[in-house]
């Protein structure tokens, strides 16, 4: 399999292949913008953290555009939410919505994207036609909170993964409170827990609350 990279203050994505060869596959080193295009004419801006879906496709947040960008298996690159140069945490499709320097991607098994939306502090999800919402967190509040959807709090989350074919469960570094968290689907709703560490930084191993990290990232 190929491993892909978000070559952050390259502008660029790049690809390894198994027998360790490096191509570029799309941006051009050097040349920041938000372009959409094909390979090396299209242009990102400081992307972190990417995810592949079932057809290849690999989904980034364009952190320094505070957009989400598709990279197709053929290098052909587009924008399918939010706005180059626009921030903001409003929910909409396609280009009405806005992010706040994302900086994480997952991809479950319906092609659902999960994005750590950084400086808004909140978990949002794009669906395959292009609709942005927000599952987890308030916009502009910051805390540590556990509870469902917006009443849950994060502080500065930077990374998402999503364990299960659909959706089961999300697992999210929520940097700032330098905790693991939990977000499952139950009942119509998103609840949040803390799955490892606590809210107050560290190095201890244990299990669950009794761990601490600094600051986790990806």
């Amino acid at each position: 399999d190929n491993l892909y990279v978000a070559d952050t203050l390259n502008h660029t994505i790049r690809k390894v292949t198994s027998a360790a060869v490096v191509t570029t596959l799309a941006g051009l080193a050097g040349a920041f913008g938000s372009a959409d295009g094909v390979g090396s004419s299209a242009r990102f801006y400081q992307p972190q953290g990417l995810a592949v879906d079932s057809a290849r496709n690999i989904y980034l947040a364009d952190t320094g555009n505070h957009t989400i960008r598709k990279v197709t298996p053929g290098a052909l690159v587009s924008t399918p939410a939010g706005l180059a140069g626009s921030f903001g945490s409003a929910n909409g499709t396609g280009g009405n919505a806005r992010f706040y320097q994302p900086t994480g991607v997952a991809v479950d098994g319906l092609n659902n994207v999960y994005v750590a939306d950084s400086l808004n502090s909140t978990l949002r999800m794009l669906t395959p036609g292009g609709v942005v919402s927000t599952l987890a967190g308030s916009a502009g509040r910051f805390g540590s909170a556990n509870g469902n959807g917006t009443n849950a709090l994060f502080r500065g989350p930077q990374a998402v993964a999503a364990r299960g074919t659909i959706s089961a469960t999300l697992y999210v570094a929520d940097t700032g409170n330098g905790t693991i968290r939990s977000v499952v689907a139950e009942g119509g709703n998103w609840v949040v827990g803390t799955w490892a560490g606590s809210a107050s930084a560290g190095s201890s191993d244990g299990v669950g609350g009794e761990a601490r990290f600094c600051g986790p990232g990806a």
